[in-house]
């Protein structure tokens, strides 16, 4: 408790304040936009960060992750376009919802909604993180080897649509974390001094993110202007109030448990949702037609899941969402131990951050009610300013890591396998997964093996890791299993909204 108040004090000071609130302002703006989420906001702002206090960076970051999820609502309510894949759900109803004359009504049950799951998952967040924190600790080698290999595997092959395609990006970002000269031994340095220091994760990120979007957006730009349903003050009747609040807790208990798993995610907990409100619900026939609990839960379960994924970060080190591996870099960038140590080394910076989600989720009902008119006319800046101001900051961030022009060259050849990858639906999170858990896992790995003097058998010498790689069996049963079977239709009569969201 007297951690939890330390923290408080310093998210409550006036400069912490200050970022907070410029966290939750860009979050929410950047998840408006199409095409622009958290993750790549943080990536460009990571150069820039390194010159504020650490508490100060990372609380913005979390305001800036909380007004990302926000933010996803309103374009996919308002544009029928999921910004982010945990907001596909919400795009079924929500713009059914907007199509009917009520955007005001889904906007107001998903700021309500996101205010709170996040509180909740917050609150449960003080709870479990130090938890996990303290068992982690006591474990070996061996056991956060086993951990690491469960959060590469379950984030290639659980999460993704193609596991073949999500290996293949997992095997580029351990390739990438190869480069350099760490053990000693140059390894793809193809003889260049500048590589022997391995590629710099942030230029990594923000070429993947900012440079490989922004090329295939411009690959995509399309010359006619969106169309924008337009946006009132956002309220709610007393009906609204009493079929949503039910939804949100539902949500809340989806969102949260999933979020913390190292297989963490928000896109499993939301479609839950969904199909428990759908069954639940005492108007079915409003479903597919713009039910309010179709946009309340997913909401929830996507805010609740988004303070989960902080669990393993925070306890483990090992990120789930690529918004959440960012964060992991920035707190690296600042030579903090990131694992089950930082919570002991570094509590003052730990509990900051954890009392600064309240507060950030306090400024982003206050802030994001009043401001949602506002925010659906972010939709008609024009994309070529847009994507074109991208490129450049992302070549002045990356640029000024180690100002070298070489990290240019790096930037561009990067980001134009960034493109390539979602040319042909690789998915981008696996890659840098493997970037920054790949020199981490080889060098738990080398422990093992030195203090066990080369036995392998070592590797499954703990309880922890035994119970591991038993979950990882068993997932890769339930994979083989679901392949040769191929399951079935979701939905017996699915609606033409949810047809259009499964073929994108």
């Amino acid at each position: 408790m007297d951690l939890l108040l330390e923290g408080f004090q310093t998210a409550l000071t006036p400069e912490n304040l200050f970022f907070a609130a410029i966290g939750v302002l860009l979050g929410t703006a950047v998840g408006v936009l199409p095409g622009i989420g958290p993750a790549m906001t943080l990536a460009l702002l990571l150069p820039v960060t390194y010159t504020v206090g650490a508490d100060s960076a990372i609380i913005m970051f979390a305001g800036i992750y909380y007004g990302g999820m926000y933010g996803g609502s309103t374009t996919s309510i308002l544009l029928n376009t999921p910004g982010e894949s945990s907001s596909v759900i919400t795009a079924i109803e929500g713009n059914k919802m907007a199509k009917a004359g009520r955007a005001a009504q889904a906007l107001a049950t998903a700021a309500i909604g996101s205010f709170v799951a996040g509180t909740i998952a917050t609150v449960a967040l003080w709870i479990v993180a130090p938890t996990v924190a303290d068992l982690v600790v006591t474990l070996g080698s061996p056991s956060y080897f086993a951990l690491m290999l469960l959060a590469l595997f379950a984030v290639t092959a659980v999460l993704g649509s193609s596991k073949l395609r999500g290996f293949i990006a997992l095997f580029l970002g351990l390739t990438l974390g190869l480069v350099g000269t760490n053990t000693g031994q140059a390894r793809l340095t193809f003889g260049d001094p500048l590589l022997a220091d391995g590629i710099d994760i942030v230029v990594v990120a923000v070429a993947v993110f900012a440079i490989g979007e922004a090329l295939w957006v411009a690959a995509h730009l399309r010359r006619k202007p969106l169309e924008i349903i337009p946006v009132g003050q956002p309220w709610m009747s007393k009906e609204d109030w009493r079929r949503s609040w039910k939804p949100w807790l539902r949500g809340t208990a989806f969102g949260f448990p999933f979020g913390a798993l190292p297989a963490g995610g928000a896109e499993i907990p939301t479609f839950l949702s969904y199909a428990t409100e759908k069954k639940l619900t005492k108007h079915p026939e409003e479903f597919g037609k713009g039910a309010i609990e179709g946009v309340a839960g997913p909401e929830a379960a996507n805010n609740a899941s988004a303070a989960g994924t902080l669990v393993p970060l925070l306890a483990l080190g090992l990120p789930t969402t690529a918004t959440a591996a960012i964060m992991l870099v920035a707190l690296q960038g600042y030579g903090f131990n990131t694992g089950p140590t930082l919570m002991d080394e570094h509590p003052d910076l730990v509990w900051a951050l954890l009392a600064s989600l309240l507060v950030a989720n306090c400024l982003l009902l206050l802030i994001n009610l009043p401001l949602a008119p506002i925010w659906a006319k972010l939709l008609r800046i024009p994309r070529p300013y847009l994507y074109a101001g991208i490129l450049f900051f992302a070549s002045l961030g990356a640029y000024s890591v180690n100002f070298q022009a070489f990290d240019l060259a790096l930037l561009l050849g990067i980001g134009l396998l960034g493109f390539a990858m979602r040319r042909f639906g690789v998915p981008v999170l696996p890659l840098l997964i493997g970037v920054i858990l790949g020199p981490k896992l080889e060098e738990q790995l080398t422990t093992a093996l030195k203090i066990s003097q080369g036995d392998v058998s070592t590797l499954w010498s703990e309880p922890v890791a035994v119970v591991v790689y038993a979950v990882m069996g068993l997932l890769l049963l339930a994979m083989a299993v679901r392949g040769v079977r191929r399951p079935a239709a979701a939905e017996t009569n699915p609606t033409d909204n949810e047809k259009e969201l499964v073929e994108r």
